[in-house]
């Protein structure tokens, strides 16, 4: 369902750190009409508000009369409850990452997606980084994928593990990359600094023995995040954070690099909600649909529930974390 004025008519929900600058990017993009923003903390609605020139909402009821879709950036826990009331109004949804607490919720926002014939999009932002993007024509078939992500400490993310606030980027990738979901998976965490677990490790194993070996921790002084692919006769290097991207492959008996360009310029965020706008303006499929979403929180809840045996094993319980 296309929308037929010149541009979409959009709100955001949850203007937090991050959905702060959602509302950037949506008041700066040429097909996409910041109608508003709605908050439950009215003061920072009507902080936000003023500095991108828009209006706060004082309920999401009246933002939902007045716009085609909805950039939903609310704390995990909320995900299903707001995102369902969008849909329910027949409104295009754009849901950060994870988009659901359970798989159940996940299915059912993406049965209501479908049924309202409405855009539903998730918010996988490493998809849109430039140094993803230059690869993705590269990677073919990869045998062996290594990741490491890892954050300092941040009061902002502790509403849920960090499988599902880090590692869950990595995941949806690795499924991106080896085309098809794994078909056994191993986890091991600890909590360190929160009531959740802060360090991850995740193995995943594909079909044809593909694996891949994924870590994320928010206990790390700085911010490393990289991930390697081993695929026959080349090895690709990402660092997502300077955004540079390292290729050899074997020719004849040589071993010889290869840059791709990389636009460093480019914004993740401004690619992903303008992907996001096209999608409802043209009528297409998201880039990144509510089924994407759900593979990689469908592997991510495993990867929980398997820290959570291990836990459980050495005599802690998962519960008291």
């Amino acid at each position: 369902m296309a929308v037929s004025s010149t541009k979409v008519k959009i709100g955001v929900v949850g203007v937090g750190h991050l959905g702060f600058h959602h509302v950037r990017v949506l008041s700066q993009l040429a097909d996409a009409e910041l109608v508003g923003i709605f908050d439950i903390d009215r003061k920072r609605a009507e902080e936000v508000a003023s500095v991108w020139n828009t209006v706060p909402y004082k309920d999401l009821d009246s933002l939902l009369n007045d716009v085609d879709a909805i950039s939903c950036v609310v704390t995990t826990e909320n995900h299903y409850q707001v995102g369902r009331r969008v849909l329910e109004a027949g409104k295009h949804l754009f849901l950060e990452k994870p988009m659901a607490r359970t798989l159940q919720e996940a299915e059912d926002l993406i049965k209501l997606a479908k049924s309202k014939g409405v855009k539903f999009q998730i918010g996988h932002i490493e998809r849109f980084n430039p140094a993803v993007l230059a690869i993705m024509d590269i990677v073919n078939s990869p045998q062996f994928i290594e990741s490491h992500r890892l954050s300092p400490y941040s009061a902002r993310s502790l509403d849920t593990d960090v499988v599902l606030d880090l590692m869950i980027h990595d995941i949806d990738l690795t499924i991106l990359y080896m085309g098809k979901e794994p078909v056994k998976i191993e986890g091991a965490g600890v909590q360190v600094l929160s009531d959740k677990v802060d360090v991850a490790n995740a193995r995943l194993e594909f079909d044809k023995g593909e694996i891949a070996n994924l870590t994320a921790s928010r206990v790390y002084i700085g911010k490393k995040r990289k991930i390697r692919i081993f695929q026959k006769d080349a090895y690709i290097s990402i660092d997502f954070v300077t955004r540079e991207v390292e290729v050899f492959r074997k020719i004849s008996d040589a071993i010889l690099p290869f840059f791709p360009h990389v636009d460093k310029e480019l914004e993740p965020l401004k690619l992903e909600l303008k992907s996001f706008v096209d999608a409802i303006k043209f009528d297409r499929r998201p880039p990144v649909t509510g089924e994407d979403g759900y593979k990689a929180l469908k592997v991510a809840i495993k990867v929980v529930e398997e820290i959570e045996k291990r836990l459980e094993l050495a005599g802690f319980s998962y519960e008291s974390l």
